[in-house]
Formats: structure tokens, sequence, C-alpha cells
């Protein structure tokens, strides 16, 4: 498959803001190639595989609300797209509002899907939501950490 295009990269961040944003498992997993790998930390182990990462999802969808999502800058470079990005959500469990920035890389195989993906994030509390209700069913899940 040849090297993506500077759009190609743009269309990818713009589905993942859609299914992150969306609350959207099914569209996040239409992303992903059945064998791919989503290291969302650093110093975390990655998650393997297409039930390993839907939970991840899955998890994320239950854990947030209120969520903002932006690539500030997209690059690619062969079959690989670059970000450096921006988000923000609301923590169902307690209401407060989380505010991240981070890098990430996406290693697309010859269909177009993730093969990997490796996130360096950063996040910080920076409030409460006072528009938001906790949900008191969910103030006993530890969550995903994005």
């Amino acid at each position: 498959m040849p090297d993506l295009t500077p759009g190609d990269g743009q269309d990818l961040l713009e589905r993942y803001k859609r299914a992150w944003e969306g609350r959207d498992a099914d569209a996040a997993m239409e992303l992903y190639a059945p064998d791919a790998e989503h290291r969302d930390h650093p110093f975390r182990e990655p998650f393997v595989g297409q039930n390993d990462i839907r939970a991840m999802w899955n998890d994320i969808c239950a854990g947030q609300a209120h969520i903002e999502f932006d690539a500030e800058r997209v690059w690619v470079a062969g079959r690989t797209v670059l970000a450096s990005w921006h988000a923000a959500y609301t923590d169902r469990t307690n209401a407060r509002r989380v505010r991240m920035r981070g890098f990430a890389t996406f290693e697309l195989d010859d269909a177009g899907r993730i093969q990997r993906v490796r996130e360096w994030p950063m996040s910080q509390v920076v409030g409460v939501d006072s528009t938001f209700i906790p949900d008191r069913q969910e103030q006993g899940r530890t969550g995903h950490g994005r």
C-alpha cells in the first residue's frame, strides 16, 4: 500500500475523535486491525488484540462524559500518523474535569487500520464539572486512567 498523505492522517484522527467523543466503542474498534496493540502510556503494558482493546474502549466509554478531543498537529511518515493532541473529559464517578495533552503514533496496516498505537499523555484534574451528576453505580469502578 502506498504511503499515507497528510489528508489520510487527518481523516484517521477525525474518526478517532468521533469515536472517543461519541463514546462509541464499536466505532473505535472499526479503526483497529484484529491483532492490534494499543499502549496508552509508556509505563503501562499494552492492550493487545481485539478483546483487550475493546475492554479498554468499553471502560473509557463507561467512565467518561463531556469528552473533547482535538489533534493540534498531524504528521505522516510512510504508514505512520503522528499527532500532538489535547483532550478533556468529565470522570463519571466523581464529576472531576480532567484535561490532557499528549503525543501519539498510529502505525497503520496495508488496509489502513491501526496496527499499533503508542501514546505519551499527561493529565491533570482541573476542577469539578458542575453540570454533571456522578453516576452512583459507577463509583465502585476503577476506570481506565487514559
